[in-house]
């Protein structure tokens, strides 16, 4: 379960291109000693609250994976993280010790920023600011499910025959002939009742030069 978690995070975290990431890294893992602590767990929004900060495992993951994708720009992620996983275990203890110094630096600043914020807040708004945090954190969730199912239902679509997938292919186009009389039907009634700002574009400019067809 912390693997997955992991992976969730790692993978937020690809928005930057990876080759320019490791631009000139010819090694397939960085040395150790090139690791700089920079503190990023200071957020600018939900009035600066601070996130937590990331674990030694995660925080090695992301400089890890532009690495890797740049190496194997045809590998899916999942794969590139069971690779970093592997190269996670097989990493000496005295190079793990980096990111975890790194980490609890980090997670000792996080509890200061914590400590601070808290003590110039009244209880109302520790309470307002809990219930905000706790949102976030659904939206979140709900977010991650959603993605989970859709990457499901895209997967068994996948698996269908074509013999099968013509059946729903078929209702889509049944549905799109039904959409197109039914707004044709009713943009006829906008034009007798002079609501012409209620309709498509195209048919405004189809009414205006007095063409019948939509």
């Amino acid at each position: 379960m912390a693997l997955f978690r992991g992976v969730w995070s790692v993978l937020s975290a690809l928005g930057k291109s990876g080759a320019d990431l490791c631009a000139g890294c010819g090694s397939r893992l960085r040395s150790p000693f090139s690791f700089a602590y920079v503190p990023r767990c200071f957020s600018s929004t939900v009035n600066s609250y601070p996130k937590k900060p990331l674990t030694s495992y995660v925080r090695f993951s992301k400089e890890q994976l532009p690495i890797f994708k740049a190496q194997n720009p045809d590998a899916k992620n999942s794969e590139l993280i069971r690779k970093i996983a592997q190269l996670w275990r097989e990493l000496p203890d005295s190079e793990k010790k980096i990111y975890e110094d790194a980490y609890r630096a980090d997670w000792q600043a996080y509890k200061e920023e914590i400590n601070r914020i808290q003590e110039q807040l009244t209880p109302s708004q520790i309470v307002s600011l809990e219930k905000e945090i706790q949102q976030k954190r659904l939206k979140k969730k709900a977010l991650i499910k959603k993605r989970v199912k859709l990457k499901t239902i895209n997967e068994n679509w996948k698996n269908l025959s074509s013999s099968q997938k013509q059946v729903y292919i078929q209702l889509a186009n049944d549905d799109k002939i039904r959409y197109y009389n039914e707004m044709k039907s009713w943009e006829e009634q906008m034009l007798e009742v002079g609501r012409n700002d209620l309709l498509r574009r195209t048919v405004k400019h189809q009414a205006k030069n007095g063409i019948e067809e939509y």
